[in-house]
């Protein structure tokens, strides 16, 4: 899993590095968060057909920026691949959850959660939400993206769903995590995977503008920054259900 990918910085990074990474780590299936694929914010029809039908990305997850590009909800009910946070309203474009055949029969499902702690849309509980989603859906691997604002909340729901889940990789903050391990369960975990985009940022905003916000009234425009690019996301091996490594990827242009 590759983490909050940050404009046509990010986006040239996945595009250099993911077919060396299938290649060389020998990688089955790829989930990449996309939320923040279009300018910072949101992502378009055409960077996630060219993801999904060109790059071997198997699904795209989002969070609260799922919907910042005009007209992109109809994308959401046409793909599948393309999904949601499951714990926002039942009435919500798309999916939260998507199930995926793989190549070699194995089925996996992938589910997207959003936090509740400092974050503006209105969710479900992502606890009870997992609940639901888990009580009807059965796969041979289940990994879910929570993309929430607390490293509690993350943490929380990791522990929560450990032996029942393959892995819970958290997403949003943009800040990779040095906690990425296997919970006593065997669920891999990891509190943020990080993003992929430019590091000489605040968040991958560029600096003047995102200082801007602190120490203005009213901020300036942001705008994606340019330097330091890198990659990061993690590698999880399972087998069954339990997963039985998890490694760092970072690599850097």
């Amino acid at each position: 899993m590759l983490g909050d990918v940050v404009g046509e910085p990010g986006r040239k990074l996945l595009e250099t590095f993911l077919p060396v990474l299938r290649r060389d780590a020998g990688v089955d299936f790829v989930v990449v968060n996309g939320e923040n694929a279009a300018h910072g914010h949101g992502i378009t029809e055409n960077i996630a057909r060219h993801w999904l039908e060109t790059l071997g990305v198997n699904v795209i997850t989002t969070g609260n920026h799922a919907f910042d590009v005009k007209g992109i909800s109809a994308y959401f009910q046409q793909e599948p691949r393309l999904i949601r946070p499951a714990n926002w309203p039942p009435n919500t474009p798309g999916n939260g959850y998507v199930k995926i055949h793989t190549a070699t029969g194995e089925e996996i499902l992938i589910i997207n959660f959003i936090g509740r702690v400092g974050m503006a849309t209105p969710a479900d509980c992502p606890f009870r939400a997992a609940d639901a989603i888990l009580a009807k859906e059965r796969a041979d691997v289940v990994l879910i993206d929570i993309h929430a604002e607390a490293t509690s909340e993350r943490q929380a729901l990791g522990c929560y769903l450990d032996g029942r889940v393959s892995a819970v990789l958290g997403t949003h903050t943009h800040v990779p995590t040095l906690d990425e391990r296997i919970l006593p369960n065997g669920t891999a975990f990891v509190t943020d995977v990080g993003m992929v985009g430019p590091y000489e940022s605040v968040i991958g905003m560029e600096k003047h503008s995102s200082l801007s916000r602190f120490l203005k009234v009213k901020g300036e425009k942001w705008s994606v920054a340019e330097r330091d690019l890198q990659l990061h996301g993690v590698l999880v091996e399972t087998q069954g259900r339990r997963a039985v490594h998890i490694e760092r990827v970072i690599r850097k242009l």
